[in-house]
């Protein structure tokens, strides 16, 4: 188990080292790898742990600096992976509705649910679109809105808004300023820099409420 967390932190560490390895070695495979990680991260209750962010950000500096792939190919399949993913948890919290305050499953802690929770008591729809930027929350915010019964009409707005603005504005920003040689040469630091900011919503919110916040019905 050690050492796999110790696999996984070098990868995070060195993303860009080992994304550019991928992309050589698999070429136009990688649009799959990838879209297949942003697809889990979302998708999937069970790995929130995965770098959305960074890997957003990471493709698109690779993307710019090798050109194996096309950007303006890359956001699109991206896109659609994380929409995937959003309608996968989506319907999943649906069928499993209530249940989850009512038992523990193993694949689900309990206390992530309830931090998504507060997203939507403080941001009500507009927490999926927030939640974008926020590691954990982020892959909960579709299950939890399948768990309250959000309309699904109103969650694929919320979805597709936040879907576009998330994928589009890191790979972006990757892409043009990732070759920058002050973000090259520290690409490391820049990696955990994005990861530390995602996180900030998260502890500014824990140090202002000290506690988890009631349980209510979201909006529908």
């Amino acid at each position: 188990m050690l050492d796999l967390l110790a696999q996984f932190f070098d990868f995070i560490r060195h993303l860009d080292v080992h994304l550019e390895s991928i992309m050589r070695d698999y070429q136009l495979l990688t649009y799959v790898l990838l879209a297949l990680i942003i697809f889990c991260e979302t998708g999937l209750v069970v790995t929130p742990f995965l770098p959305g962010d960074s890997l957003l950000f990471a493709a698109g500096a690779i993307t710019a600096k090798t050109g194996i792939l096309n950007v303006w190919l890359l956001i699109p399949i991206l896109f659609c992976a994380a929409i995937l993913g959003d309608n996968t948890n989506y319907f999943f919290g649906k069928f499993l509705g209530d249940r989850v305050f009512t038992r523990d499953y193993w694949f689900i802690k309990r206390k992530h649910v309830e931090r998504t929770q507060e997203f939507y008591e403080k941001y009500g729809g507009r927490t999926l679109v927030i939640a974008r930027f926020v590691p954990i929350v982020r892959t909960f915010a579709p299950f939890v809105a399948g768990v309250g019964q959000m309309r699904y009409r109103r969650f694929i707005g919320y979805c597709i808004g936040g879907g576009i603005l998330w994928v589009t504005s890191l790979t972006l920003a990757g892409y043009y300023f990732g070759q920058i040689p002050i973000v090259k040469n520290n690409f490391e630091i820049v990696v955990f820099g994005i990861i530390a900011v995602s996180l900030l919503p998260i502890a500014f919110e824990f140090i202002r409420n000290a506690r988890w916040m009631p349980r209510r019905n979201f909006p529908k």
